[in-house]
């Protein structure tokens, strides 16, 4: 009886670190998120919007995301699920591009149509080409998306006052901070998925940090349990 109580505590650290880390991740995958291929300024991106549910339960039938004005350009990439249209606005003044041709007009709303509706219990992502502004280092970009349901919508709209958590916001706009250019932002690495390689390299980084962390909680949780097992037989 003693030996099953101490098993019962060897089991109790690991369990009780794992609820710790689905209740850190509940949170922030419950928002409709924007993850950038690499944030350096004057780098092409692959942006991937994540839908991660419907509207209190209601299903997905389009998602609306609006471009940050200082964005000229975005090429969506084709989804099989979805209508996807292309909103453009005027310029107040046109721009005069690198080959000398004249831009009257910018990309400022992405909207994708579901073809059919996307259930509650499941999730979609979208992704946007574009080029991140060269002046834009330490900027936030922000992207607001309008997500409509079969029954009513959500606008993921909301911005952090200065001093104030996204953490606080109901419904935050996907965002991401740019950072300062490195020198790889070319239109030939994007093709080539340099600037994906690299993601994924702290994506890796970032997963052997948790793998790591939860290591050394189990670690523990053996100790513990060692140190009360032989505290139990000494008694005995």
């Amino acid at each position: 009886m003693k030996l099953s109580r101490t098993h019962a505590r060897l089991a109790v650290v690991p369990a009780a670190v794992a609820v710790i880390g689905l209740a850190l991740a509940g949170p922030a995958s419950a928002h409709v998120t924007v993850t950038p291929s690499t944030t350096a300024a004057g780098a092409y991106t692959i942006l991937t919007v994540s839908v991660p549910h419907g509207c209190d339960g209601s299903p997905t039938t389009k998602v609306a995301v609006k471009v940050p004005e200082d964005i000229i350009e975005v090429t969506p990439t084709r989804n099989p699920f979805y209508d996807v249209e292309k909103v453009t606005t005027k310029l107040d003044k046109p721009i005069t591009a690198e080959d000398g041709d004249q831009i009257t007009e910018r990309t400022s709303q992405v909207v994708y149509t579901a073809k059919t509706p996307l259930p509650d219990g499941q999730r979609d992502a979208f992704e946007l080409s574009l080029q991140i502004p060269e002046d834009d280092a330490g900027k936030t970009l922000v992207f607001p998306a309008i997500q409509t349901c079969e029954q009513g919508q959500t606008a993921w709209t909301e911005v952090p006052a200065a001093g104030q958590s996204e953490d606080d916001l109901e419904h935050p706009a996907p965002s991401f901070e740019v950072t300062a250019a490195d020198g790889s932002g070319s239109a030939e690495s994007a093709s080539t998925g340099g600037t994906t390689a690299a993601a994924d390299s702290d994506a890796d980084d970032s997963g052997n940090g948790l793998a790591i962390a939860g290591l050394v909680a189990g670690l523990l949780g053996l100790v513990l349990g060692g140190a009360a097992l032989v505290r139990t037989r000494t008694g005995a």
